[in-house]
């Protein structure tokens, strides 16, 4: 059944229940607070970069679900995955010139890695939902 003001069944009524959205809010606190420490700090482009993929992605998947629309819906979260593959890699950039330890990186990959499963499996799931109750 359509919730009101969003897209997805199973009583989910706002975006801040999806565990998805939830995990992409954890994930951008946490690039938000890497990227305001030490050298990273002094680095304004590599640091607005990530924290502006981090917000799309988190921001893509509300956006989509107050959509009320199935296809829009899946087309947002795609768009969200998209930003966590890029938060992913600048997580390489900031590695490789030093501003991230290895465990720090390996901390905020596994973050990152679990939004885009998590992202890549709602959008499968939406795509493939009967269409009683939900907008094409």
């Amino acid at each position: 059944m359509l919730s009101k003001g969003g897209c997805c069944g199973g009583g989910v009524q706002r975006f801040e229940d999806l565990h998805a959205w939830q995990k992409a809010r954890e994930l951008t606190a946490s690039i938000y607070e890497m990227t305001r420490t030490g050298a990273f700090a002094a680095d304004f482009g590599l640091a607005r970069q990530m924290q502006r993929a981090a917000v799309w992605a988190m921001s893509n998947v509300a956006e989509g679900f107050e959509r009320g629309r199935r296809a829009e819906f899946a087309q947002f979260l795609s768009v969200a995955k998209s930003s966590c593959g890029e938060v992913r890699s600048q997580l390489y950039v900031a590695l490789d010139v030093g501003y991230l330890d290895q465990a720090t990186f390996d901390l905020l990959q596994t973050r990152a890695g679990e939004v885009t499963r998590i992202l890549g499996g709602l959008r499968s799931s939406v795509e493939h939902q009967p269409r009683p109750g939900l907008h094409d």
